[in-house]
This record gives structure tokens, sequence and C-alpha cells, in this order.
């Protein structure tokens, strides 16, 4: 054959194997979330790729044997076409044992590039900008190609399954989502400026609620605001004008006898009819939801949704109230900073670029994104920074105690009564190197 015969050979080779290439790096990249969505809108050829990807054996093993026989026949066939041009070319130069050698490595040489450059490494690179587009432009032509080479590719499976079987090698692939995934793409689309700020920060909260615990999100016991049944107007008239709630929970001589909860509203209602306020009773005290310290706020939610209410107490399992949370509560840790009201007193006050002031009672989530943390030691043994501290610190702590921790100073400031009001964290920069320990410049 001719040069240019071999030529057009050879070119055709390359685009079967570039298109060979193409298609495993396009069908082994595509993502199935998108190709789930372009199947639901209607795409036919999406729903073949997802169905390929199931069964991935029979594409690979009659890729392979396409990829290599055209490797093979390109270097057989290219050899024998472009050596003996190398030989007249380097025999001008050089007319020694070696000539042959040289035009059989400068014609390898050749063809090797050629393959690598067009039929390998140019298709992949261009599979993995549009997987999915890719994957279903080529995957009618594909298919085709599939039923050809199956008798062979049958074969070369059942073998590799055998070793596979024989070496104790699991070939099924593991696509399970976990929140570490969902993350990472939130993150990515946070930098790539698809999500907002804001959204990101919404979206990062909602996933959280599966780990927050009640704890975290609830008012603590020492500033819940009951009514006794028998507390006096003046008493109720009172917390009504000092604490803007709306609902208050009634209880008997104390905070753990709770009998149920009054709405504000209805207490004004009366105090507009003229009517005593004092003598609280079964047309103004409502059933209180009760819920356990140990549920997520995810789980919350779903008992607030079950039970129609936007109230609970919270117990231990000591069966004493440890707090109370509502509805308001879980969304506002959703939402964060963008809904507290800006006269609000505020947990986190940041100082400077690198210190802190923090109320004791802050949630752990709380603190970690103010600072920037991603983890914190043995979470599950505490749910505020203060018992963070008790938990480090092994004892009471004291003001000036002090625990270090991932780049953080946390300093006790104030404790009342054995609780931790607020601490400083400072974070820990790296000290200057001395100027007598740098080496003098000539």
């Amino acid at each position: 054959m001719s040069l240019f015969q071999n030529i057009i050979i050879i070119a055709l080779l390359i685009a079967g194997a570039g298109f060979l290439s193409l298609t495993e790096i396009a069908l082994a990249g595509a993502r199935k979330v998108k190709l789930k969505i372009l199947a639901e809108a209607g795409e036919e050829r999406a729903q073949k790729v997802l169905d390929l990807q199931e069964n991935s054996a029979d594409f690979f093993a009659a890729s392979q044997i396409g990829l290599n026989a055209v490797a093979i026949l390109g270097g057989i066939l290219g050899e024998g076409a472009f050596r003996p041009y190398f030989l007249n070319f380097v025999s001008r130069f050089y007319s020694g044992a070696w000539a042959e050698s040289i035009s059989f490595a400068l014609s390898f040489t050749l063809v090797t590039s050629l393959f690598i450059l067009f039929a390998d490494l140019m298709p992949k690179r261009l599979a993995m900008i549009a997987p999915e587009k890719i994957s279903i432009a080529v995957i009618n032509p594909i298919q085709v190609f599939i039923k050809v080479c199956k008798p062979l590719a049958w074969i070369i499976n059942t073998l590799a399954n055998l070793l596979f079987r024989l070496f104790k090698v699991n070939t099924i692939r593991d696509d399970n989502i976990t929140f570490d995934d969902i993350s990472a793409v939130m993150d990515a689309g946070a930098q790539a400026g698809v999500l907002l700020k804001q959204e990101h920060h919404f979206i990062e909260n909602v996933l959280e609620l599966e780990e927050r615990n009640v704890p975290s999100s609830m008012t603590t016991r020492e500033n819940v605001i009951y009514f006794t049944l028998n507390e006096a107007e003046d008493s109720i008239r009172q917390k009504l004008a000092e604490y803007p709630y709306s609902k208050f929970l009634v209880c008997n001589e104390n905070i753990d006898q709770v009998i149920g909860y009054v709405d504000a509203k209805d207490i004004l209602v009366r105090i507009l009819n003229n009517q005593k306020i004092n003598q609280l009773n079964e047309s103004t005290i409502r059933n209180v939801l009760t819920i356990p310290d140990t549920l997520t706020l995810s789980e919350v939610l779903d008992r607030f949704r079950a039970s129609k209410e936007k109230f609970a107490v919270v117990i231990n399992e000591y069966a004493l109230v440890v707090g109370v949370i509502t509805l308001s509560d879980i969304m506002i840790t959703v939402m964060g900073d963008w809904v507290t009201p800006i006269e609000a007193e505020q947990q986190i006050i940041k100082r400077d670029d690198n210190s802190w002031l923090i109320d004791g009672s802050t949630p752990i989530e709380d603190m970690k994104h103010a600072l920037e943390i991603d983890e914190m030691p043995d979470e599950e043994n505490y749910e505020t920074l203060a018992g963070f501290m008790m938990y480090r610190l092994r004892k009471i702590p004291r003001p000036a105690d002090v625990v270090i921790f991932g780049g953080y100073k946390f300093e006790v400031v104030d404790v009342d009564h054995f609780k931790i009001d607020q601490l400083l964290v400072t974070r820990l920069l790296p000290e200057p190197k001395d100027a007598s320990d740098t080496e003098p410049q000539e």
C-alpha cells in the first residue's frame, strides 16, 4: 500500500480508538443525579446511560478489546508504513549497522505519539468537560459495538469474575450519598457563586437538624418563665409586661410540677374583659407537649407536626424539666443571624479579628460556625461551650481557668454560682521569630 493509504488507515484507527476513549471516560464520569434529571425530563438516552452504568462490565470489556486491538494493529501498520521513509532519511546522514534500529525507533515514536495525543489524551480531556452530554450522544452507537463484541467480552468477563472471586474482591460500587458528599457539593456551589452566602448557611443548618439535639436550641431551665397555679394577679401582669413571650408554663408549686401552659393572648383577652386572671383553670390551661432531651431537632419538628403544637417542655431521664423549646427556636437555629434581632443580646461578640466574648450557654454548633472550627473533641458529651470547658477541665471552672484547643485559647471570664457566664476566646497566632535567630543578610 502507498504511504497515503497507510496514513488514511492509521487515521481511521486513531479515530476509532479516540471514540472508545471518549466514551469510556464519559460513561464513567457521568453523574447519576444529572442523568436522572434528564431521564425524568423525557430524555430516553439518559435512561440508557443509567442502565449501562448499572451493568458496565460488558461495556468495559468491549472497550478494552477495541482499544487494544486498534493499538496493536496501528503499531504494526504504522511501523511498516513509516520505517522505509525514516530509513531513507537516516541513510543520508548515517549508513551504519544502527540505521535500521534508528528508523524503527523513529517510526515507533511517531505512531505512539499520534495515538497518545489523538486517541487517548485529547478525547479523555474532552470527555471530562461534559461527561453527561457526551455519554448521551454516544450511547446508541456504543450499544451496537457492545453487541458485536459480546461473545469475546463474555469470555473475558467470566475470567475476570473468577479472579475477583478467587482474591475475594468486592466489585459492587457503593453509590450511597453521605452528608459529607452533600456538604462538598454545597461548598463547591458556594465557591462557584451558584449558592449565595445566606443560602449556603441555611442549607447547612437544615442538614444539621438531624445531628443537633434539643438542648442546643431550647430555652434552659433557669431562663424559663412560668406561672404557678395560685400566682398573684400582680405577678402575672408583671411577667406579661416584662417578658414578651406568647406562651407560659403553668406549674403547681415548682417548675418540675408542670400542669400545662397558657397562651398570653387568652390572658390579655381576660384583662380586656375586666376578668380576674389570678385563677388559672381548665378554660385557660392547655395540655403541653412533653419531649425527652435526647431527641434531635429533626425529631422535634416531627413531633410538632404530628401534634400540631409549637411549644414543648423538655425533660431529662429523671423527669426533671431542663427547658422549653418552640418552633421559633428551631427556625432561628436554621436561619441563624438572619432572623435574630439586632438589638437582642448576642451570645457571641467579636471583639477583633482574633478574639471573641462568648456566653457560656452558647450551643457548640453556633460556636463552631463563629470560630470556623470543623470538629470539637467528644462532642456527644456536652451541648454548650460551658459544657465543653467542664468536660476538658474535669472540674467546676473558676475565673482564669484556661483550655487550649484547635489553635484557640478558651479562658473563663465570669462565673456566677458555678455557672460559666462568659468566656474570652482568643486565636493563638504563631509567634514571630526572634530577630537574633535569623541569619544576617549580606
